[in-house]
């Protein structure tokens, strides 16, 4: 498999999400889907739920896009994901103290593009964000960026 790492012009879709203040309050999930396009899917506890604009997230979500499919993610520290079409996404750790901005957040792309705009948990520790693809291992430190696996 090969990953390309890109940085600008895919992100306009992460930019235009909107961000929050000090973080985004979200009862017993951690990030809510702000838009979606076409088909998506997430996959929760052996269950198969449609993708929809106010979804919230959980911890050990995976979410899927189909071919035309494209999903728009703010988590509450404030990290925005953007999910292309086929794209394939776990979210297989993340913790965020509201108050302290410290946490963890891994995330693991086995395929399709993800653009990722990071939030206060980049930034409160050295790996405190990681992103896994099949082939390497990104740490994140308060920035931007494009994940495409093939």
């Amino acid at each position: 498999m090969q990953v390309k790492i890109i940085s600008a012009a895919a992100l306009a879709v992460v930019l235009a999400l909107p961000a929050h203040g000090a973080g985004l309050s979200i009862a017993g999930g951690i990030g809510r889907v702000k838009s979606v396009t076409g088909t998506a899917m997430v996959y929760r506890a052996g269950q198969k739920l449609p993708v929809y604009p106010g979804l919230v997230l959980e911890k050990g979500d995976s979410l899927a896009t189909s071919k035309g499919g494209r999903v728009g993610i703010t988590f509450s520290d404030n990290s925005r994901f953007a999910a292309g079409p086929n794209s394939r996404i776990s979210i297989t750790d993340y913790s965020f103290d509201d108050t302290s901005h410290v946490g963890t957040f891994t995330a693991v792309v086995t395929k399709g593009a993800v653009a990722i705009v990071s939030g206060y948990i980049a930034k409160s520790a050295v790996d405190a964000m990681k992103v896994r693809t099949p082939g390497a291992l990104l740490g994140v430190r308060g920035t931007y960026f494009v994940v495409d696996v093939k």
